[in-house]
């Protein structure tokens, strides 16, 4: 597939979009709305930060389509789930399903694991659920559900993006290492956040 933006300028601007401050409007303003709210709220946690980036990267090591199919997926089951959350409907294993994610993830990248889309729908889109669910589940009472998700699916579309623009810069070029350690450091901070 051929990008027709220079990688360089992706990855930067993929960096700038991980500042949430550079997000709000008005500066002092805080989160004072649900969208706000979860706009921020993937990146207020390692675990979530790190599946989502981990989930960018995946995608850009695999065929064109599964580049945008793969992070499509894990925000549309997201989604799917937060509402489950939100409405109190039990999941179980919510937190050992997103520390896993995250080790999984990394291993994934790590060893440029390539499998077919649909299987790599499927993979994704069952570790959506435990970090949908937990966002559903960790909306404030005094906010609404709608722009809470709104807020933090476009989060978690910024940060597939960002794991995108740097599998990209990486993996087209001769440091197509580089793509492999982030996997491996990935891994080794799920193992981190596996260990009570």
């Amino acid at each position: 597939m051929k990008y027709r933006i220079k990688k360089s300028s992706l990855f930067l601007f993929s960096i700038l979009m991980l500042i949430p401050s550079l997000l709000l409007a008005h500066t002092g303003a805080g989160f004072t709305s649900g969208f706000l709210v979860g706009l921020g709220h993937p990146f207020g946690g390692l675990d979530h930060l790190l599946a989502m980036l981990a989930v960018g990267i995946w995608a850009s090591q695999m065929s064109d389509r599964a580049v945008w199919a793969v992070p499509l997926t894990f925000v549309g089951v997201m989604l799917f789930a937060a509402a489950l959350g939100i409405a109190g409907i039990a999941v179980p294993f919510v937190e050992q399903g997103i520390l896993i994610s995250v080790l999984l993830f990394g291993i994934l990248i790590a060893v440029a694991a390539r499998f077919p889309l649909g299987t790599s729908a499927v993979i994704v889109g069952l570790f959506a659920i435990f970090h949908g669910h937990a966002h559903g589940e960790e909306i404030p009472a005094a906010i609404t559900g709608l722009s809470y998700a709104l807020g933090f699916g476009l989060a978690t579309i910024i940060l597939h993006g960002v794991g995108i623009g740097f599998g990209i810069l990486f993996t087209n070029s001769e440091r197509v290492p580089v793509v492999r350690y982030a996997g491996v450091a990935i891994t080794l901070l799920g193992i981190y956040l596996l260990v009570p």
